[in-house]
């Protein structure tokens, strides 16, 4: 029997695949509405799903650097904040994790943390985050405050040759950091609400974060109180040596994207030597492989879907497609655990169609295989994760020091 893993998955607006939205089984006028996303988050809790993660970008191309990713029709543009998406699904869901993504360059680290603090006040231990280093041309251009950052892909392919990107990087890790001790930055008893002495709060237990960052610098407390997680799950996505630093070095959970079962071996190698050179947390990085799914019930009709939607646009991505049977995908989970990851993080190609074939013909076959681990009742996201709630870095100081 494998070791067992966990499943997530990734929700992006009609689909991963770009033409989806012109699937039969699409919802493409409900993409901005309340009940589209509560369905999804729907599906995915009953199905059993440990997490979703909510894709976002700061500009209508998203995060491509095509250069008319701005004003081309044929794809579906619009989107909802992911953090306040996951704040509205909260009281919809029960056990999913709800990981929005931000991006790392422009929002306010101090706006960042607080919304992801309460996130996880409103679901009550689900939250997490995907943190996203750098910007677009697009993106800066809407934001109107800096022009630094990445312009074009770099011609190699490695971050490593662009200073630019390597420089995202190093912002993003500074926010994951702030992220954490602003969360850090009241005590669990810091809220006391003795009725008759009148006080509400213990100042003692409420600590300034004092950060002089190479990017920003921040002096004071959240406005939030202690979240039930401490620090929500922080989560990367990585596929090269820059991006598997910053994991490494300033995340909980990280995304990878082998070619196959046989290359994970090559990327847990760089992980554990990233991990050795700069990684202070306490507990190992878990390692979710990504897999972009479409699932229909014969192979014929699964490349049947596949041709018409590749005929329609041409996906590019960075993550192995599976196009097959609900068995398929099992047969790849199951490589996968064998590989030795802690969970897969799925991308439906077509949603809803390929959430609901997830969540409906692939979970339990999974589970009956003996893959997925088993929900062990856990409250909290990070705890469904193998990981502990820590107490506030600021607990350990007597108090008043």
């Amino acid at each position: 029997m494998p070791d067992r893993i966990h499943l997530a998955v990734a929700l992006d607006g009609a689909g991963w695949h770009p033409a989806a939205w012109r699937e039969p089984s699409a919802r493409p006028s409900e993409l901005t509405s309340a009940r589209y996303w509560r369905d999804l988050a729907a599906i995915a809790d009953s199905g059993g799903i440990l997490f979703a993660t909510i894709e976002d970008a700061l500009s209508l191309g998203g995060r491509s650097f095509e250069p008319d990713a701005e004003t081309r029709r044929d794809r579906a543009r619009g989107r909802l904040d992911a953090v306040l998406v996951a704040s509205f699904l909260a009281p919809a869901t029960r056990r999913l994790g709800l990981v929005p993504t931000v991006t790392t360059a422009h929002p306010e680290p101090f706006h960042l943390a607080t919304g992801l603090q309460t996130l996880d006040h409103v679901s009550r231990g689900r939250a997490g985050v995907r943190i996203v280093a750098g910007s677009t041309p697009q993106e800066r251009a809407n934001f109107g405050r800096r022009a630094d950052g990445p312009t074009v892909r770099p011609a190699s392919g490695r971050i490593e040759d662009d200073p630019a990107i390597v420089a995202a990087f190093r912002e993003a890790g500074e926010v994951a950091d702030v992220i954490r001790r602003l969360a850090d930055s009241w005590e669990d008893d810091a809220i006391v609400r003795d009725l008759e002495t009148g006080k509400f709060l213990d100042r003692d237990r409420v600590h300034n974060v004092e950060f002089a960052g190479e990017f920003f610098s921040i002096t004071g407390a959240s406005i939030v109180p202690r979240s039930p997680q401490g620090t929500p799950l922080i989560t990367a996505l990585a596929h090269q040596t820059v991006p598997y630093r910053l994991a490494a070095e300033h995340a909980d959970l990280v995304y990878v994207t082998p070619s196959d079962a046989a290359a994970v071996a090559g990327i847990l190698s760089e992980i554990a030597d990233a991990a050795d050179a700069v990684r202070a947390l306490d507990e190992p990085l878990r390692v979710f492989a990504d897999l972009l799914v479409l699932v229909e019930e014969t192979p014929a009709a699964a490349a049947s879907a596949w041709e018409r939607l590749q005929e329609r646009a041409t996906l590019a991505t960075d993550a192995r497609v599976v196009v097959g049977t609900p068995d398929d995908v099992v047969d790849e989970l199951r490589a996968l655990a064998d590989a030795g990851v802690d969970g897969v993080r799925l991308r439906p190609a077509r949603l809803p169609a390929d959430l609901e074939a997830i969540a409906d013909r692939v979970v339990p076959r999974a589970a009956a295989a003996g893959i997925l681990l088993p929900d062990d009742g856990a409250p909290t996201l990070r705890e469904r994760v193998g990981l502990p709630r820590l107490a506030s870095r600021y607990a350990r100081q007597e108090v008043g020091a």
